[in-house]
């Protein structure tokens, strides 16, 4: 039997440039190369050699610091960045370990892009630290001429990231696990869209581009830890909830969907720019990439929709994206249940899955759901 039961307390892996590092350690795991567990996890993905991709998302939710106690201003930067300190579940209650106070490490060891192999029940997940460290959405990739993969990753919360890992070296073509090292090395990046269409990668590397030791970072490791700084430091574009990604398998464009932002433009947060062309983002839209190959680090982009009111079928907050064999461009819908029917969201109804056709833009709706649920 293929069964088996993944939990907070599954004993894992820690690779990548992060494992072992300072930041990684705690009083259970002195050397920072083993973790229990993995939780929060949103939707995932698959590499092309047959492993299974999960995405540790809200992680901040388990995590609970005093107030009152003091700590130094870069603790309590870096903190603040990931929202840690309250607790959802109090589960500090149960296991010491979710009291940043007593190990304040063990945030560090979630938040990342976690592989496991489906087909060996008996093999350990390992968390593939390259990847980065942020609310990890879903994961897609792309197999670049080279035989290079670029994996892309969305940070999904108000004004964070678009992201994409470029192997260091080429994926053979052949199946197996053990294919899952290509994970260890190669570069992050994260996207800068600009207003005349185009776009670039910016990698996340120590030492360039303002990430040295004057702003706080101290290593490659500290870099993936804290890739929100990270990215904020390079000069990312801050996006509108990053959610689901999905390849074309026809032409390779990059779809992207972007739930909602009721802040932006809001007080004092950022306003609208071109790849989020609305203020308080209500309803959210879809953008598209195109890219001359996986391991491009300059492309062109489009808004693909704009989601909420208009011509045609309507439909708000687009969350899960999937592209089928055809072509076919399945959107899924996540209104909040607390809104659902209700004021600006009345309109549109139940949550929805529909069909878009990515060469003429047609959407027609497939199907609604029942109250309160979210279709994924």
């Amino acid at each position: 039997s293929y069964a088996r039961r993944l939990t907070a307390n599954t004993p894992m892996q820690i690779s990548g440039p992060a494992a072992g590092h300072e930041l990684m350690k705690t009083r259970a795991d002195p050397e920072g190369k083993n973790v229990l567990g993995t939780f929060n996890n949103c939707a995932n993905g698959k590499t092309p050699w047959g492993t299974y991709l999960t995405c540790e998302e809200n992680f901040h939710y388990y995590f609970v610091a005093d107030p009152k106690h003091s700590r130094d201003a870069e603790t309590e930067r870096r903190w603040q960045r990931y929202k840690l300190g309250f607790s959802y579940y109090g589960w500090q209650q149960f296991d010491a370990r979710f009291d940043l106070d007593k190990e304040p490490n063990e945030a560090n060891r979630f938040g990342w892009m976690v592989e496991f192999d489906p087909y060996n029940p008996q093999s350990i997940p390992v968390k593939r630290t390259a990847l980065g460290r942020f609310a990890h959405e879903n994961v897609a990739h792309k197999i670049g001429r080279d035989g290079r993969l670029a994996f892309y990753s969305g940070d999904d919360s108000k004004f964070e990231y678009i992201y994409k890992f470029i192997t260091r070296d080429a994926w053979d073509g052949s199946l197996g696990a053990h294919h899952g090292r290509l994970l260890d090395d190669g570069i992050l990046y994260v996207a800068r869209f600009e207003e005349d269409g185009s776009a670039r990668w910016l990698p996340l590397l120590f030492g360039e581009n303002g990430l040295t030791t004057e702003n706080g970072f101290v290593d490659q490791a500290d870099v993936l830890v804290h890739a929100r700084a990270a990215a904020d430091i390079v000069g990312a574009t801050k996006m509108d909830r990053p959610e689901w990604i999905t390849v074309h398998p026809h032409n390779d464009e990059v779809f992207v969907s972007l739930t909602n932002n009721s802040d932006r433009g809001q007080q004092d947060n950022v306003g609208k720019d071109a790849a989020n062309p609305r203020n308080q983002n209500l309803f959210g839209h879809i953008i598209k990439f195109s890219e001359a190959d996986a391991t491009a680090t300059e492309f062109s982009w489009q808004v693909f929709v704009l989601a909420g009111e208009g011509e045609g079928e309507q439909f708000a907050n687009p969350d899960g994206l999937n592209i089928d064999d055809r072509g076919v461009l399945w959107i899924q819908t996540d209104v909040s249940a607390s809104v659902l029917n209700d004021g600006a969201f009345k309109q549109f109804g139940n949550n929805q899955m529909l069909a878009a056709d990515p060469a003429t833009g047609e959407i027609r709706r497939f199907l609604t759901g029942p109250v309160g649920c979210e279709i994924t």
